[in-house]
């Protein structure tokens, strides 16, 4: 964006705003086409799931399950990761919108696929929004298998802003068969007093420590440490964004359950479900 296109008064709009650099002013400008953006995609159901598979560690030719990521097409179909815009709306009502989507697609596939495992993300903030709700429990009432197919990822730094609720949206939805994943893992928000307490089935390792694995020592002893954990507490480990061979190699030998990431391969609209249909157990 052009400084020189914005209206000659958009520095003088808010409060203070005369003394406000130009960069703020374009990046506030930038942020509502985002939301703006999104809040068209959302109105208009232009929204599709990407699938990325997770495979196990040392058996790479034969998925454990999938996970199905949110993507928005804008105003000309274009494809639009969630990274573009999660931030601008995760804390605002749209974000909830997104998480209905999300598990309405989700399930639908699933219903389609009856071999099939799959994960779908959502943050805790969905747990109290009476939508998001009543689409998971109409789902899995329509198809009694979903359930045990079923894995819900709720995001580490999520989970801790609402420990207690979380801690009982996982008890009451265990017990009909759900399974659930903590993500991005040791991205530095849950206390050991809260994992312990919130009994997660899937421990999903933050890429931060992944990523170069098989060169530094450091985050070798991290994710030895992580591993120990998810094993402590019975737990199935899976690394995120594994993009080599030798980082693959390397978390064979540290023991961790599972891998995803473009090594391979890269969410896709347009998945091969075979090989994960055949055989859809974890660890």
């Amino acid at each position: 964006m052009s400084f020189d296109s914005l209206p000659a008064d958009s520095l003088l709009s808010t409060p203070g705003a005369a003394l406000a650099d130009p960069l703020s002013v374009a990046i506030q400008a930038r942020d509502r086409d985002v939301i703006k953006m999104v809040e068209r995609a959302v109105a208009d159901d232009n929204v599709m799931l990407a699938f990325q598979p997770i495979v196990p560690s040392g058996r790479h030719d034969r998925p454990a399950f999938y996970e199905g990521l949110i993507r928005l097409l804008d105003d000309s179909g274009r494809i639009i990761p969630a990274k573009d815009f999660i931030s601008h709306v995760e804390e605002r009502e749209l974000g909830r919108r997104i998480d209905c989507l999300s598990i309405k697609y989700g399930l639908e596939t699933l219903r389609q696929r009856p071999k099939l495992r799959l994960s779908i993300n959502l943050s805790a903030r969905s747990i109290g929004y009476t939508p998001w709700l009543d689409a998971l429990d109409r789902g899995l009432l329509a198809d009694p298998t979903i359930g045990e197919r079923l894995i819900l990822e709720i995001t580490e730094s999520s989970a801790i802003t609402v420990p207690q609720a979380v801690g009982e949206f996982i008890d009451t939805y265990q017990r009909r068969g759900v399974s659930f994943a903590i993500d991005d893992f040791g991205s530095g928000y849950t206390s050991m007093r809260y994992l312990k307490d919130l009994y997660f089935d899937i421990l999903k390792i933050d890429g931060q420590f992944i990523r170069g694995i098989a060169d530094s020592p450091d985050n070798q002893a991290l994710v030895k440490a992580i591993v120990s954990i998810g094993r402590h507490f019975d737990m199935v480990t899976i690394a995120e964004q594994v993009e080599s061979a030798r980082d693959a190699e390397m978390l064979h030998d540290i023991d961790v359950d599972c891998l995803q990431g473009y090594y391979f391969g890269a969410p896709t609209i347009r998945p091969r479900w075979e090989p994960c249909e055949q055989e859809s157990q974890v660890g």
